[in-house]
């Protein structure tokens, strides 16, 4: 699998987890939250921070309906209205830019049209994340891969087929690095539909690093997908579950990102390399567990030995219980006494 670069880090699954904490519309529409918000995601360990950039009359139609989560999170009204009123404008956007950098920590936001896909590249982001929604967009996917970003994209909503027509453009336009997310395009997203199988199983279709968008209100499923191979996980943050918005409730505070940062990072230093061997700490717990071959009982010179004659106990000072078959009917050169090792200079 080819390792992707994103900003200065290698993604792969052997590398650490890129964890993005994605504050989207968190902020309300208030660019002082916005701010806020970086410098949480910052505390809790995140490695990026995304956003959402648009323009609203470029992106809905003012007919347009909003999703049965919406409604439930946000009450009546149109898409165009919800996201108009979480609109930020381009300066706004430049100086959360230079609030990450000041932090250290990286920017990234979603473009969901043209204009917005070059101010925001603009900003140098450390990639470019592609939504979910707009996966069959091939047109305006084309003009992502030409701007020298790797490219991250989410898979919601999509077939195999779907990954794939995305991917064969991103190829065709000879865009080399990217990562694909698995996502279930549910706020939030319940558990049983993660299909978290899928990580491994799109590593191996597309030969790149897999990631994880999470939806989930909870912290299993981030955990679980980094023990299958997440090279990058993306997971909504927020000041306050409860707080009006679309994702709030699919997100997770401050707190518990922190403590899901933490987790992964212990995760990671329990996959290991992946190749069996003893660890070096375990060789003297493996000197007093494992076994030597010994004898029963006193034996003379000249006697040969039967299954009865030979043993095994601990500590593990002598010939392995491996050799047993070796050592059944070997004729005893010199006495020996019941219950030492057995040695082959012993036997002839």
């Amino acid at each position: 699998m080819n390792s992707v670069l994103i900003g200065s880090r290698a993604i792969s699954p052997q590398e650490k987890c890129y964890i993005i904490a994605e504050i989207g519309v968190n902020h309300n529409g208030d660019v002082k939250l916005a701010h806020r918000l970086i410098d949480v995601a910052k505390t809790a360990g995140a490695d990026a921070v995304k956003f959402q950039t648009y323009c609203t009359d470029s992106l809905v139609r003012s007919s347009a309906s909003k999703a049965t989560y919406q409604l439930e999170q946000t009450g009546e009204g149109s898409q165009h209205e919800m996201l108009r009123k979480f609109e930020l404008t381009r300066q706004e956007f430049t100086d959360l830019r230079l609030h990450c950098e000041e932090v250290g920590i990286d920017f990234m936001s979603t473009a969901f049209d043209e204009s917005s896909l070059e101010f925001v590249a603009s900003l140098h982001p450390s990639c470019i994340k592609w939504p979910s929604g707009e996966i069959d967009n091939i047109n305006f996917l084309r003009k992502a891969c030409n701007l020298d970003l790797p490219v991250v994209l989410s898979t919601g909503m999509s077939s195999i087929a779907d990954i794939s027509r995305a991917v064969d453009c991103m190829i065709r336009e000879n865009q080399q690095n990217f990562v694909i997310l698995q996502c279930t395009s549910l706020y939030p997203a319940p558990l049983e539909v993660q299909n978290l199988k899928c990580i491994p199983a799109l590593q191996q279709a597309f030969n790149c690093p897999v990631g994880f968008s999470d939806h989930t209100a909870g912290l299993q499923a981030a955990i679980a997908a980094r023990a299958l191979g997440m090279c990058v996980l993306e997971k909504h943050i927020t000041l306050d579950r409860a707080m009006d918005g679309p994702d709030h409730q699919a997100s997770i505070d401050s707190g518990d990102f922190k403590t899901l940062v933490d987790n992964v990072r212990s995760i990671e230093l329990a996959l290991g390399t992946g190749f069996k061997a003893p660890h070096p700490l375990e060789l003297n717990v493996k000197a007093v567990a494992r076994r030597s071959l010994v004898y029963t009982s006193d034996f003379e010179s000249g006697h040969v030995l039967t299954e009865i004659d030979v043993s095994s106990k601990r500590p593990a000072d002598g010939l392995p219980p491996t050799m047993y078959d070796q050592v059944l009917g070997s004729t005893i050169l010199r006495p020996v006494l019941a219950n030492t090792c057995i040695q082959f200079a012993d036997l002839g």
